[in-house]
């Protein structure tokens, strides 16, 4: 049924548009009580375009626009968690609406925002269950963990204290290693920053951070390891080989120089090196 630019209630500037949906110029400046009656109508219509052509997806991008307002109410549950950028939580949020439209039936007699919420809820929610975690974290535990932490709060509010690891075992129907399991998962949750002075000194000067004293790999490690692992194959060079691999890095002449020392070309030493280099690699690299 064609609806008249008269009879809508919206403020944003319409005009009519393929069908009988209105033209709105900017969908996201519509007040959220337009939004309900006009989301209607607009559900209405998408079920009778046809999917892909450009009346459908206005409808579609339109109903997109119109409820984000659902997203960023949605997404204000979760802003005191801790972890998780306010800017993901909405684009993920996003992701839980656009799922709710395609999903949604007007023959259910519900509002779309009575379904459109736990939809955008849910998809957040399992966005901190499977990436706010700081190192990877079977499922299984990662939902004990959610259970412990409700455990908890539910114990120490009967207990006036921190439940046992036997009183939370009791609660959820678990043995204690179980619990145990679940609670030292929980320190994957949150990882502690670098930054964070190392010492517990309170004055002005906070000391060093981790990052400060945190250990680095030494390079001369590997080469003691080189030089343990080349000093068999130096023993089976002959004299004259090893002789010169002495005077070349041992002494660092230059190649003329121990081809003065020796008597002959300095061409011929380096032939000389390269062949014993040659050697010695292939014998480092058949021990490693």
């Amino acid at each position: 049924m064609p609806v008249a630019l008269e009879q809508t209630t919206f403020s944003a500037r319409t005009e009519r548009v393929a069908g009988d949906l209105p033209w709105i110029e900017d969908a996201g400046e519509v007040a959220p009580q337009d939004a309900r009656a006009l989301s209607k109508l607009f559900f209405d219509q998408l079920q009778l375009l046809e999917e892909g052509t450009r009346e459908y997806h206005y409808a579609r991008d339109t109903l997109i626009e119109m409820n984000r307002s659902l997203v960023g109410f949605a997404a204000s549950r979760f802003c005191n968690r801790g972890s998780g950028d306010l800017e993901d939580i909405l684009q993920v949020g996003a992701m839980g609406l656009i799922k709710a439209i395609d999903r949604f039936d007007l023959s259910r007699e519900v509002e779309f925002s009575s379904f459109a919420i736990p939809c955008i809820v849910g998809e957040i929610k399992r966005f901190f269950r499977d990436t706010s975690w700081a190192v990877h974290v079977p499922r299984r535990l990662q939902e004990l963990h959610l259970e412990l932490a409700k455990a908890k709060e539910r114990l120490a509010v009967v207990l006036g204290r921190e439940p046992t690891v036997h009183e939370l075992a009791e609660e959820l129907g678990l043995s204690d290693d179980e619990v145990i399991e679940g609670l030292m998962a929980s320190n994957g949750y949150t990882a502690g920053s670098l930054d964070i002075p190392s010492g517990n000194d309170h004055g002005s000067d906070p000391g060093p951070t981790y990052a400060d004293i945190l250990g680095d790999c030494d390079p001369a490690m590997d080469l003691v390891e080189d030089l343990h692992a080349l000093a068999p194959l130096l023993e089976e060079l002959d004299d004259r080989e090893r002789h010169i691999v002495e005077m070349r890095f041992g002494q660092e002449m230059t190649q003329s120089q121990i081809g003065a020392e020796l008597g002959v070309s300095q061409m011929h030493v380096s032939r000389l090196l390269a062949h014993t280099l040659t050697k010695l690699r292939s014998g480092m690299l058949t021990e490693t």
